[in-house]
Order: C-alpha cells, then structure tokens, then sequence
C-alpha cells in the first residue's frame, strides 16, 4: 500500500463533514433509499437524479411496492433516466428480497452481491452507509481521487486495476466507512473533477496528493483508449390519426431497449417520396408527409442519427398501439431518444 493513503481519512471525513450536500437519500440509512438511489446515479449526474428519486419514491416506496410494480409502470418511472435493464433488475431484486429474505434488506456485503443488478461497488454503498460493514465502494470518482493521490499510472478502465484499489481501501477503512466511501465519491465530483483542471487548491488531500505535487493531474488517471463507436441511421414517424392518436409499438424483449415502446421507424434516411411510398406498402393510407427535425441519441457503444417526419394517415393498422398523447405521456415507456423526435412536436 501506497503510504500517502494512510494520511488520506481524517481530512477527507473532516472536509466532508462540513461540505456534504443534503441530498434526499442521505437524510437517513434506510438501505431502500439509498439502494435506489445508487442504482439511478450509475452512468446518471444527481441533478439529473433528484426528480426521478422523489417521483419514484412517491409511487413506490418500500421493497414490497417495488416488487409488485407493473412492469410498464416500472419503465415509464424510469423513463429518461435510460440503461433500462437497472430498473428491471431493481424489480427482480425487490422480489428476492420478499422471498429469501422476508422482505428484509440483507445487511452483509456478501449477500447484497447476490441480487440481480448489484455489483461490488453498489454493494458496498449499500453495507457501508447502512450497515457499517467495513468495505469500500469504488466507482469512477474514486478510481480517479486513489490514481490521483498515489499517481497511479495503472489504467483504471481494467478490473484489475479496481481489485487492487478496493484491497488498498479496505485496509486504510475507518469506523464511519460509509462516510468515508461517500467521502470520496463527493470529492471525486466536485473537487477532484474528471475533464479539465482539478480544483487542487481547495482539496482536503493536496498535501498528501502525489499527482498534483508532480503536476501530474492532466495525465493521470491514465485510460485505455476508447472502442471505435458505431453509428445507426433512422428515419422516425410520428403516425398520427384524423383524431390525433400517435403510432406507437413495443420493441423486441431482448437487445437495446428492451421491452420499451418506440415511435416506428426505418433503418436509413430516405427522400420524402420514398417515404411516402413506405408508408403505402405498410397500408397506413398517408395523407401528408412533413420533414420534423432530427436528432442524435448516444448509447454505450452506438450513435443514433435519427430524422423524423410527422405523417398524418387515414388508415391505422394493428400493427401498431394508437394511444392518445395523454396516454402516451402517463402510461407507456417512451426512451430519450425517441422523446427527442416529439418534443415540440406534439402539443
């Protein structure tokens, strides 16, 4: 173990004794409240969180509620917040816990890894905040504050690399361990920042900060270089009927988005002509076509380039769900990406 890591837990738990935020899942332990709140905050910033944690709690808030959810309810909760399959993975947790725990949260870091969606790190949030349980919980943030204060050059993209920091945590862990781990995710966010320069002059760690001393802060931590991303064309349709409902469907339970509704679309762009004869050949009758705007959506490992067009047709099929835009906006699932193609377009 580095030996600048020993000198790290007084001042980071004195510093985040007096800038910690009042958050709404840190106004008590309840391993609930902070469960889903960890699970949102993956791939999300907390201001985007906050609404959702306060909308989800008001709609379900204990294990029991969760675990009885529909699961299209579930979605359209979860709606915005993406990477889908967290909240679907939140559902089969909850039902765990009811029945092999009677509906208790197990409060053992070893058995908190056993339900569905919880990985080490979560894990670890969970038994620290809550139950006290002596384990680091570490995450992007802290990755960057350890590789930072030890001036790592070990690329923090790699399990490995992990193990070897949560082994180092674990032996400098304090008796107020969930402080400490939500210590330094806090300073990993707002202090000791990802893109751009550190704020190293207001940093409880400074002193003892291998890489700000070397002036080595816009190097490490050092990260493998990023896949080539793919890219995906699609033309998207806002069906819509002479008394306005909007053509929706569900897309396939496997693959990206699964289980959510969508607006129809196309791979590819086309001219509008094209367009209007795609629509004939699906018998959907359209009566007028109009370019609406376009938008780009990012995923883990892909780009969607997308084009909407706005149809009005005269001929629904069953193919798809025709809902009204009340019922689209309270009952069913609609991604991002897809919201993005009917923002400002549906009043």
């Amino acid at each position: 173990m580095n030996k600048s890591l020993q000198n790290i837990v007084k001042p980071l738990l004195n510093w985040f004794d007096s800038h910690k935020r009042d958050l709404p899942w840190r106004r008590d332990n309840e391993p609930y409240h902070v469960w889903i709140s960890e699970i949102m905050l993956q791939q999300t910033r907390i201001e985007a969180v906050m609404r959702y944690y306060e909308r989800f709690m008001e709609a379900l808030p204990d294990v029991k509620s969760l675990s009885e959810v529909d699961d299209d309810c579930l979605l359209k909760l979860w709606e915005g917040l993406g990477y889908y399959n967290r909240a679907r993975n939140l559902k089969k947790a909850a039902r765990a816990i009811i029945s092999d725990y009677e509906g208790q949260f197990p409060g053992a870091f070893a058995e908190l890894k056993k339900l569905p969606g919880i990985g080490e790190y979560t894990a670890g949030a969970i038994a620290s905040i809550c139950f006290d349980e002596k384990v680091p919980a570490v995450d992007g943030n802290v990755l960057r504050v350890i590789a930072r204060v030890q001036a790592s050059r070990e690329n923090v993209l790699l399990p490995k690399t992990k193990k070897v920091f949560s082994e180092e945590l674990r032996k400098i862990m304090p008796r107020h361990a969930g402080a400490f781990n939500e210590a330094l995710m806090e300073l990993g966010e707002h202090v000791c920042l990802p893109n751009g320069v550190p704020l190293c002059d207001v940093c409880p760690l400074r002193r003892y900060c291998i890489a700000s001393r070397e002036n080595l802060t816009a190097e490490i931590p050092m990260r493998a270089k990023k896949l080539k991303r793919g890219r995906k064309n699609l033309s998207v349709f806002i069906l819509l009927t002479p008394d306005g409902r909007i053509a929706i469907e569900k897309r396939p339970d496997t693959g990206l988005l699964p289980g959510m509704y969508q607006l129809p679309n196309i791979e590819g762009f086309y001219t509008e002509e094209e367009l209007f004869a795609i629509l004939r050949d699906r018998e959907l009758s359209p009566v007028s076509l109009s370019y609406t705007k376009e938008a780009k959506h990012v995923f883990t490992h892909v780009d969607w380039y997308m084009q909407g067009y706005t149809a009005e047709v005269n001929a629904p099929t069953e193919r798809f769900l025709w809902v009204t835009q009340e019922e689209l906006n309270t009952s069913y699932p609609l991604p991002t990406a897809f919201r993005k193609i009917t923002e400002k377009s549906l009043c």
